[in-house]
């Protein structure tokens, strides 16, 4: 397993949960459920995801500035989840701002998956590669 396997496949759970939770009406278990599920792992998959694939890559030139985008929308993500917190689930500002969150996190997967993964490849050797894998999901599993 390499770094961009382990990300790729939290990035699939994140896509379900979302698809999942904007299904969902009103204040309603299953939108708890699924909101509660889909913030601790998108607060989980940032932390893990900039200590253990973004750090070794802010050090390097070519990754730079990609490394600064990815993580400044990290935090663009975080404040979606803040403003959900605030806001009533029954009303349809949440949906709204949900559905902004999905169109957030799914532009920011599909720029990690199709540009940041191949420069990151140029850069990490392949025993970087696995060494930051087994660290990532070690941190998955440990704040889970």
């Amino acid at each position: 397993m390499d770094i961009f396997s382990a990300i790729r496949g939290d990035h699939d759970k994140q896509r379900l949960l979302m698809k999942a939770l904007v299904e969902t009406n009103g204040n309603s278990k299953s939108r708890r459920a699924f909101f509660s599920d889909l913030k601790q792992h998108l607060t989980q998959h940032s932390v893990a995801e900039e200590r253990h694939f973004y750090a070794p890559l802010i050090a390097e030139d070519s990754t730079i500035d990609i490394t600064r985008h990815g993580i400044a929308e990290h935090q663009e993500i975080d404040e979606y989840l803040a403003e959900l917190e605030t806001t009533d689930m029954s009303s349809s500002a949440w949906l709204k701002t949900m559905k902004a969150l999905q169109h957030k996190v799914l532009h920011h997967l599909a720029e990690e998956e199709r540009e940041f993964f191949q420069q990151a490849g140029r850069v990490l050797t392949d025993e970087q590669k696995k060494s930051l894998a087994k660290k990532y999901q070690q941190e998955m599993q440990t704040s889970h």
